[in-house]
């Protein structure tokens, strides 16, 4: 299969947010997201070791630009960025990661900037994308990790009825203590149960949803 050709229309729209791939004029917003959230992502997210400089921001950005165009299942593999319709501001990211085009199957994490905890984005945007994954990639198996003790992550595949498939032990290390600690796997494998929620792409979004 050349992966190339695979058609994954964006973006992604729900009644609160635009999803899309990252573009390089998204520099400035990321990275002042990262730095004003970087306190709790430092704690969570392996990548968050140091804080990024907007170059450093910019550069990743570019590699996801080329990895979309490419669909490459390599670092920083298919991010995608969260922006809420009604102001337009930039409030975090999802995306597919870990992809196995032959079956197909997919694994998604996230995170949210901390001015807009708590307010459900991420469970929308989570619900979005494995709408998408099922609907659009035809996958047959969509994943969520998370540390066992990151009681946040896991309240996301709970609300939208994932399987906690298992515990993986000593499998990961704290970013911050360096201390061996376990990792979560949820999956799902249809769309069945999962809350009703409107999501279109690759167009308009439905008025008045």
């Amino acid at each position: 299969m050349n992966t190339i050709l695979i058609d994954l229309p964006m973006p992604i729209y729900t009644p609160r947010l635009l999803i899309r791939p990252p573009q390089i004029i998204d520099a400035p917003a990321v990275n002042t997201a990262i730095l004003e959230s970087y306190e709790a992502l430092r704690i969570t997210m392996p990548w968050a070791k140091t804080k990024p400089t907007l170059e450093e921001t910019e550069i990743y950005l570019r590699q996801a630009s080329a990895n979309w165009i490419l669909k490459k299942d390599e670092e920083p593999y298919l991010p995608l960025l969260i922006f809420e319709t009604r102001s337009n501001a930039f409030i975090g990211s999802i995306g597919f990661h870990h992809i196995n085009w032959e079956i197909p199957s997919v694994e998604t994490g996230y995170w949210v900037r901390r001015s807009f905890e708590k307010q459900g984005f991420i469970t929308e945007a989570t619900n979005a994308i494995t709408q998408y994954a099922f609907k659009q990639l035809n996958a047959n198996r969509i994943a969520i990790t998370c540390d066992k003790d990151n009681i946040a992550s896991q309240k996301i595949p709970e609300r939208l009825h994932y399987i906690l498939e298992g515990t993986l032990k000593n499998h990961r290390k704290n970013p911050v203590t360096n201390e061996l600690s376990d990792t979560l796997v949820y999956a799902k494998y249809s769309i069945e149960s999962l809350p009703a929620l409107s999501v279109t792409w690759g167009g308009q979004p439905n008025v008045g949803t």
